[in-house]
């Protein structure tokens, strides 16, 4: 279906000269409906193009013209202007959709990583922290477990950072000793 075409109506809000946008409607509308007629469909094509989406291509379009129209006074050529305010905008959302990827790639890398332990995989690793000193248990746990800075743990455990560094060294070369013997 067809929809009419919309005109803007000269001097349809106040002219007064501390309103811009009458005082922009007043000197500019026509130019400004002639620009827009004529480098629309154009424009947004073109973006349809880079982006691959109507919906985001229309918008970067309407936004291009929206952020034109604030600066329309000062500039020598509006349609140039245009364009290198649309390219500017597919940029940011080249930029952005790179960023989601990026972030789907990593949920998605770490969720096919993540397997599901059985519960005698859980019952072992319990029993094999449990074997630990309870120095080095408390330290492993608050540290690994908790996610506690070393800092903090050493805090909570009333030690010297230094102390604490060497506790989770040792609970570390204890748990790789007794999972390797138990691969054997």
């Amino acid at each position: 279906m067809l929809m009419p075409e919309r005109r803007i109506a000269p001097r349809t809000l106040s002219t007064s000269r501390g309103d811009p946008v009458g005082r922009f409607l007043g000197a500019n509308a026509a130019a400004a409906e002639e620009l827009f007629n004529g480098c629309y469909p154009r424009l947004a094509g073109w973006v349809r193009r880079l982006v691959d989406d109507d919906d985001t291509a229309h918008e970067i379009a309407s936004e291009a013209f929206t952020r034109l129209l604030a600066r329309w006074s000062t500039l020598d050529n509006p349609r140039s202007y245009l364009y290198m305010i649309a390219t500017n905008l597919v940029r940011d959302h080249w930029r952005k959709t790179e960023r989601e990827r990026r972030a789907m790639r990593a949920v998605t890398a770490s969720a096919a990583t993540d397997h599901v332990p059985s519960p005698a995989q859980d019952v072992d690793v319990r029993q094999l922290i449990q074997g630990l000193p309870v120095r080095l248990r408390n330290a492993f746990l608050l540290h690994y477990y908790a996610g506690f800075a070393v800092r903090e743990v050493a805090v909570m455990l009333g030690r010297p950072e230094g102390t604490v560094k060497a506790d989770l060294f040792a609970a570390r070369a204890k748990l790789r000793a007794s999972i390797e013997e138990g691969h054997r």
